[in-house]
């Protein structure tokens, strides 16, 4: 989900024969499953890949506290504002985890920043979507989070060392976020009739926009398979929505809800849940800046970097007031 389109700058996967001696050695490190350190030599493509996947990976987290964090005054007891709140907090600490990795590939911030700001680079099109009710909440820590740590999981044995090991921690407190989802949804399909159809609408409206979060099939694209060639990327998109797809089904059937799917089926001879077609040209359209929310994301994150200017210089101000103080008592 955050190598969504993610372009590699190749146009098909070479033979390992057919690399010079420099990349061949490099793509042997990585087959014999060597982490790559930020020192390591790496081919430009293999380190350009990277600064595109984490840098979209950490502006999903940062833009993915816009949709909950618009309930938080509004969270119907103390606990769940406790909860949500902690939520959020934790997905700010991710945004931080993956640009601190990010730059051990020489981008700094201020330019990954940038380019989010002017459309260089996306998040994910799950962030496009508005939060109409209280149960949307839940419906993103069920699903959406849900999601991400079938997307996350293989990233902690991905071939960069500072990625794997920043997504480590990440997937533990995203397990909490996705219990978490999942408990505010029982309680409310245990609630009122009203309570429960309001768990229902938001399952109706999150659940495609969740099956999409993995992208379009890999076989559409080469960037994909070099991806795990270089094992940034483990897993297939279609095998990780295969995957959330059939652990969410009968989770939706405990609650007592139904998939929005009239062809969602268990075929007996795959071993898996069969589902009706995906509109790719939703997922598409916006991706290239169209969906519900888009602009609207976008400028709460811009205006957040101006009026935070002051915060930065103040902070950039204080810490060379410092320095200079050290470097006067040591002299």
């Amino acid at each position: 989900m955050y190598a969504q389109l993610v372009d590699t700058g190749v146009q098909r996967v070479a033979a390992l024969e057919e690399l010079p001696p420099e990349e061949r050695a490099f793509q042997e490190r990585i087959d014999a499953d060597v982490k790559i350190e930020p020192k390591d030599p790496m081919p430009e493509a293999y380190r350009r890949t990277l600064i595109r996947q984490i840098s979209q990976h950490a502006h999903s987290e940062i833009v993915g506290m816009l949709p909950e964090g618009n309930w938080i005054t509004r969270a119907p007891t103390l606990k769940r504002k406790a909860i949500l709140i902690a939520k959020v907090q934790d997905e700010a600490g991710h945004g931080l985890y993956l640009y601190s990795a990010a730059e051990t590939l020489g981008v700094s911030r201020d330019t990954m920043i940038d380019d989010l700001h002017t459309g260089k680079v996306k998040y994910s099109s799950i962030f496009n979507y508005p939060t109409l009710t209280w149960a949307d909440v839940g419906a993103i820590g069920w699903l959406v989070d849900g999601a991400a740590i079938m997307n996350q999981i293989p990233i902690c044995r991905c071939s960069y060392g500072p990625y794997a090991r920043a997504m480590v921690r990440i997937c533990k407190e995203e397990s909490f976020h996705q219990r978490q989802g999942f408990d505010l949804m029982l309680a409310l399909c245990r609630g009122t009739p009203e309570q429960k159809r309001m768990a229902q609408d938001a399952l109706n409206r999150w659940w495609w926009p969740a099956v999409m979060m993995f992208g379009p099939p890999d076989a559409e694209s080469v960037h994909s398979a070099q991806s795990m060639r270089w094992k940034i990327k483990l897993v297939s998109n279609d095998d990780l929505r295969q995957k959330f797809i059939d652990q969410t089904v009968p989770q939706a059937e405990y609650l007592g809800l139904t998939i929005p799917d009239p062809q969602l089926r268990w075929n007996e001879e795959r071993g898996h849940y069969d589902i009706g077609p995906i509109d790719w040209d939703e997922f598409y359209n916006v991706i290239k800046g169209n969906g519900p929310c888009n602009r609207e994301r976008l400028q709460a994150r811009k205006t957040a970097w101006e009026e935070g200017a002051w915060v930065r210089e103040a902070a950039a101000a204080h810490a060379e007031k410092q320095a200079a103080r050290c470097a006067k008592a040591a002299a």
